[in-house]
């Protein structure tokens, strides 16, 4: 089958950088473009060339309705697109509009895994990310809490972090307590400022809508009407771990994200993420998403690291007591493989 669409005025954004984005529906759809001076030929599959003229024209229709995603949030949601046939240009757009309310950027995945994960955090009350750096587990967490609270379905959100050092030790830090465990929950603290005006944030902060704190001050809480979220959680201990996951009150929901491949803890085998994925594995309630280096959504130089770096890792070698996690599975099999090599 072969079609011809015509080029309107402002359709080169869906083009991409360098004509990625149609490198990438020939690859996945199994079909040939041929850019023309006035038109685009389509030539494939029945379905595949359908597919690709309904990109086209959800594309325009969007561009209509003043809606003009830059060419990452573009690639992004095409990547969605042309892995699912249920899945339309137009409904992940609508789809991230609703979740965008309020916040300066689009809460938009850009990977059939963030989409799996934004999905959980909207039908879960406990979500567990699991997967490599650069992989949006915090930052669309942290982009959910504020579209909740924004459309006032909590009233609260509570951004925790272990204050655990990355592999040296800092000593005694100078300044109040607050500034002593800023260093630690900076990260948080950048993505709200990426979703809200820096003069909101603080607003919120002091009327504490917003609370960021060390793991260390949630013993003893109940957070009700609240959206948690555990950042950097392979930095737990079981104890800790179990901790925060009863501080759960009423009308409430926790978000806990880690890579288990990087643990900064003395010992790996009692990182309590890994234990809390063996654990709670099966419970009513829980989801867990695992995300992989196709997910890595940072520079694309971040996503070739991380796969060198895996590339690089002895297979299932044997883990030691006291060091770095050194195999070469997914991050939910490492924790089981963790879990079941643990002396009796």
């Amino acid at each position: 089958m072969k079609i011809a669409l015509e080029i309107t005025p402002n359709l080169e954004p869906l083009f991409g950088t360098r004509d990625e984005n149609l490198r990438l529906m020939e690859e996945s759809l199994g079909v040939r473009i041929d850019l023309r001076s006035d038109s685009v030929h389509v030539q494939g599959p029945e379905e595949g060339v359908a597919r690709v003229r309904r990109i086209f024209e959800d594309f325009e229709a969007l561009r209509r309705l003043g809606h003009h995603p830059h060419n990452g949030e573009l690639n992004g949601m095409l990547r969605l697109v042309v892995a699912d046939p249920a899945v339309s240009l137009r409904s992940v757009a609508e789809a991230g509009k609703q979740r965008s309310a309020g916040i300066k950027r689009a809460v938009q995945p850009r990977s059939i895994n963030q989409r799996r994960y934004v999905e959980a955090i909207e039908k879960n009350d406990m979500v567990f990310g699991v997967g490599p750096a650069g992989t949006g587990k915090t930052y669309l967490a942290v982009a959910m809490a504020v579209a909740a609270i924004n459309a006032k379905r909590i009233s609260r959100i509570v951004l925790v972090r272990p204050a655990v050092e990355a592999g040296e030790r800092l000593g005694f830090l100078p300044g109040t307590l607050q500034e002593k465990i800023d260093p630690y929950l900076r990260p948080l603290y950048d993505a709200l400022f990426d979703m809200l005006d820096i003069e909101k944030v603080d607003r919120m902060i002091e009327r504490n809508i917003i609370e960021v704190a060390p793991l260390a001050f949630m013993r003893g809480r109940t957070l009700n009407d609240a959206f948690i979220i555990l950042d950097e959680a392979q930095n737990t201990t079981t104890e800790q771990m179990k901790m925060f996951l009863t501080r759960l009150g009423n009308n409430s929901k926790a978000v806990i994200t880690g890579d288990i491949t990087q643990i900064d803890l003395p010992n790996p085998r009692k990182s309590g993420l890994v234990d809390a994925i063996n654990v709670l594995d099966g419970v009513e309630g829980v989801a867990f998403c695992n995300f992989e280096e196709a997910d890595v959504v940072r520079h694309p130089l971040v996503q070739r690291i991380v796969r060198a770096y895996e590339s690089n890792r002895p297979q299932q070698q044997e883990l030691p007591l006291d060091g770095a996690i050194a195999v070469d599975v997914p991050p939910l099999e490492v924790a089981k493989n963790l879990k079941s090599s643990k002396p009796q």
